[in-house]
């Protein structure tokens, strides 16, 4: 590669080689880039001349030396004040939820915010210290809603989805005859899957009937715009007239005031979200932690952040992954990405709203592939998922901010740091006590043969425990060769069916000798997976309901799109008897015995 465009590309902190997952150096195809450097808005046909226009940049100074806040000096420099580390985490343990999956007789076909509010009051009467979501960000409020939570329409919103209608004053303040229509509009809620179009289109009708009794408030909120906007043209802004593509632009601001009552009711919405999440909240009070947010690691391009935050995003890049043993042409998530540049010149205070708002009804914030804190694999318009580079964040900016909205919190952090990470990712979390995630499936002596499990004992102590996650498989598939089964249905497994009943098969007995080590080899294995977590000293350690009812889907199964039911296996229990099945008591009070 040419020197001037090597030299071009560090100053923008784009990668022109990097260590692959094998610790192989893989140098950058030119074309990629050039082609990333142009996104950032640097002609890098001709390097040496872009080395010669490199505008002078905002800087970003992270100090503990403060009062902790942000600051803006006269000179444009963004100061974030932080407090040398957050405080060391409760010691303690708590639940896993999707709350989709979570339904009760109540509900209406899906888990809901009056449900998570009843099983926060059960756990905390258990012990349980903490509860552990997956993302509710919003997504678009029309046909196909979108079921994964990790490709939102926004990371600063919630899903409506997730409403009790009964539990809004509208309803409880309506004429009998309305309440009727409403109740008559309530779907099943024993569907085999969940079906999200169905569960939203009766919300959303019993939320306009209760609509029409509201006094409207005027509103000029971006989001709830681009809801109302996105009724008329479609989910994708970028599809949109040509006069509706800047929010800040006159066409929008006749758009708004022709919709203003459409816009006044996704705006209620949100406040109907703000009142039930505040809430749940408030049920769990009474734990050493609560409720635990999930931050999605990006948005839809096309949605509702990607509209409002258009001038510090890439605009075309997507994110992903470079090639891996288990996805050997790399992986595109879709997503779009900050654009750093952009994000230190105007402060971070897009980062900022979003951390605030991610932190405002919880006591703690995973931090979904926290790395990308630090650095991202950006994919540039048309290009395919292997032809990608990393380009860097400014890594102390981007952890001190979450580092001071936490604290603000009083919060705790929790970065999903699986796989493979930069040392200094996990080195800045160790010193500011921000918990990695262990889980027993990835807690091995990878070195050794026969790559034996990490007895508990000599896991890390700033990390948050769990024996899976939604992406992998639960105790009894795993037990049951399900994932194994599942994957050779859909013709998604990396070897044949025999190798990796074989592999599925040596993770087992490698199992069995961890549990005879420790003496448990007579229990029950649901039960004694738990055991091994809690003489863990992890300070976090987090079950599954998934696990402890049986249940032999994973949430999601990486790789697939419309083969397999992503996001939408309810719990095989409903709410109502999930709170007194001696399955979960019985995890429960395993837990229990550790705080």
């Amino acid at each position: 590669m040419d020197a001037a465009l090597v030299e071009l590309a560090g100053a923008y902190g784009v990668a022109t080689s990097y260590w692959d997952w094998q610790g192989r150096l893989v140098h950058v195809d030119p074309d990629v880039v050039v082609a990333v450097l142009g996104v950032l808005g640097v002609d890098a046909t001709r390097p040496k001349t872009a080395l010669k226009e490199i505008p002078d940049r905002p800087r970003t100074l992270v100090t503990t030396d403060g009062e902790p806040g942000w600051y803006e000096r006269p000179d444009g420099t963004t100061v974030i004040v932080t407090p040398d580390r957050l405080p060391e985490p409760a010691r303690t343990w708590g639940w896993m939820l999707q709350l989709y999956a979570l339904r009760s007789a109540a509900s209406w076909g899906a888990g809901d915010f009056a449900d998570l509010a009843r099983f926060a009051e059960w756990a905390a009467e258990t012990g349980a210290g903490a509860l552990l979501l997956n993302p509710l960000h919003a997504v678009p409020p029309i046909r196909p809603v979108p079921a994964s939570p990790y490709s939102p329409s926004s990371r600063r919103y919630v899903n409506p989805l997730y409403l009790r209608v009964e539990d809004t004053s509208a309803y409880r303040l309506a004429d009998p005859d309305t309440r009727a229509a409403v109740d008559r509009l309530r779907p099943p809620a024993d569907t085999d899957l969940i079906d999200y179009d169905a569960v939203w289109d009766a919300k959303r009708q019993a939320l306009e009937l209760l609509w029409r009794t509201e006094n409207p408030r005027p509103s000029d909120d971006g989001f709830a715009t681009y809801c109302a906007l996105a009724e008329l043209h479609g989910a994708d802004w970028r599809r949109w007239p040509a006069e509706l593509h800047r929010p800040d632009g006159p066409g929008v601001a006749r758009a708004r005031a022709a919709a203003a009552d459409r816009v006044a009711f996704h705006a209620w919405l949100q406040r109907l979200c703000d009142e039930q999440l505040a809430a749940a909240a408030k049920a769990a009070a009474g734990m050493q932690i609560g409720i635990v947010h999930d931050l999605a690691v990006g948005i839809d391009p096309g949605g509702a952040d990607g509209w409002m935050l258009q001038d510090v995003l890439a605009q075309g890049i997507r994110i992903g992954a470079p090639p891996d043993a288990f996805n050997q042409l790399g992986q595109d998530w879709g997503l779009a990405a900050w654009r750093p540049d952009r994000l230190a010149a105007t402060g971070y205070r897009a980062y900022r709203d979003l951390l605030a708002a991610s932190l405002r009804h919880g006591g703690g914030l995973r931090v979904d592939h926290v790395a990308g804190l630090w650095r991202l694999w950006w994919i540039p318009p048309g290009g395919s998922p292997d032809q990608g580079t990393y380009v860097r964040y400014d890594g102390p900016a981007m952890l001190g901010a979450l580092i001071a909205e936490a604290h603000r919190a009083g919060a705790v952090v929790i970065g999903e740091d699986l796989g493979t990470v930069l040392p200094e990712v996990r080195q800045a979390m160790s010193e500011r006590q921000v918990l990695g995630s262990a889980v027993l499936w990835f807690t091995r002596r990878w070195e050794e043969p026969g790559q034996p499990f990490l007895p508990p004992a000599e896991w890390p102590r700033l990390a948050l425990a769990s024996i899976s996650t939604h992406d992998l498989p639960t105790v009894p598939g795993f037990l049951t060769d399900e994932h194994v089964r599942v994957r050779a249905q859909l013709g998604i497994l990396g070897r044949t069916v025999a190798e990796e009943l074989a592999v599925a098969e040596a993770d087992r007995a490698a199992l069995r000798d961890l549990l005879a080590a420790e003496g448990l080899a007579g229990e029950a294995p649901v039960p004694a997976l738990h055991m091994l977590l809690a003489r863990t000293p992890c300070r976090l350690v987090m079950a599954s309901p998934y696990d402890a009812l049986g249940e032999v889907r994973q949430p999601n199964l990486p790789g697939t799109v419309d083969g397999y039911p992503n996001w939408r296996i309810p719990l095989p229990v409903p709410l109502d008897e999930l709170i007194g099945d001696e399955r979960m008591l019985a995890i429960a009070r395993i837990l229990a015995r550790r705080s």
